[in-house]
């Protein structure tokens, strides 16, 4: 199933589909909609939406634009793995970490919503945008076992990545502060429930940089040094992940972007961001 949250004349509306056609949640009849997509993650509620939105007739489905989708990430914390793909590191000539992922934490002020404009702050000469693959955490939890990751994260999303990087350059200590900036992270256009993916078939998703319509980087899960259940159950040990957090897993590589320039996340099978810059 895949769940996002869209912009109307009236506000916002949570959808959900299961075919390539869109259920509104508020034309369920009965069905008291959330206000957050965070509120549907536990495996219980998703179950029955999955349910109700396969017994909607077909005169309630609808088309649905993602152009500007809003974030769906509505609540909870933002992590991200640094330096995970071979390539990436070489783009920043250094050696990836031995004992676990370079980790960030940033703060939710940086968030924006697809289609919105990327601002370029004053503070920085060097701004790169990274394409991921985000893990949406459904259910609190904390030391989480690699083997068991599965059962806390309700689904998958792509996320764009922005780093003032020559901040970074200067000095490692300064990445919060590298991507906190305005409209630095965008992170949806949907969410896809962690059931459409074995994994394999995980592993095999691409994740693709693009600037100006050409590929900058691209490669698949299966390059990343630390895996998925690795990452759920680094950024799980001794510390509680509430529903709605999303984890980014790392890039295969960074796209400098400039004033003018159009910049995508895409992520094979799951969705794809798209961000101009200003």
């Amino acid at each position: 199933m895949r769940i996002a949250r869209v912009n109307t004349a009236t506000g916002q509306e949570i959808v959900a589909g299961q075919d390539g056609s869109w259920i509104p949640l508020s034309a369920i009849e009965g069905y008291r909609a959330p206000a957050r997509i965070t509120d549907l993650l536990d495996g219980a509620r998703l179950s029955e939406l999955a349910a109700l939105i396969a017994a909607q007739p077909a005169d309630r489905r609808v088309e649905v634009g993602f152009e500007d989708a809003a974030t769906v990430a509505d609540a909870g914390d933002i992590w991200g793995a640094g330096l995970n793909y071979r390539g990436h590191s070489a783009d920043l000539n250094t050696d990836q970490p031995a004992s676990g992922p370079g980790s960030y934490l940033r703060p939710r002020g940086c968030l924006m919503d697809n289609g919105q404009q990327i601002e370029l702050p004053s503070q920085s000469k060097r701004v790169t945008a990274e394409a991921e693959l985000g893990l949406v955490i459904g259910t609190e939890c904390k030391n989480v076992s690699r083997a068991n990751w599965r059962s806390v994260v309700a689904g998958v999303t792509a996320v764009l990545d922005l780093t003032a990087e020559d901040v970074i350059r200067e000095n490692p200590r300064y990445i919060p502060w590298a991507k906190g900036f305005d409209t630095f992270c965008s992170v949806g256009p949907q969410l896809v429930t962690l059931d459409e993916f074995d994994d394999a078939a995980l592993r095999a998703i691409r994740v693709t940089t693009v600037r100006n319509g050409a590929v900058v980087s691209s490669a698949p899960v299966s390059d990343m040094k630390y895996d998925l259940g690795y990452l759920v159950e680094y950024f799980s040990a001794g510390r509680t992940l509430t529903p709605g957090t999303v984890i980014c897993t790392g890039t295969p590589g960074a796209a400098v972007i400039s004033s003018g320039d159009t910049v995508e996340a895409v992520v094979e099978g799951v969705g794809t961001l798209v961000h101009t810059v200003r």
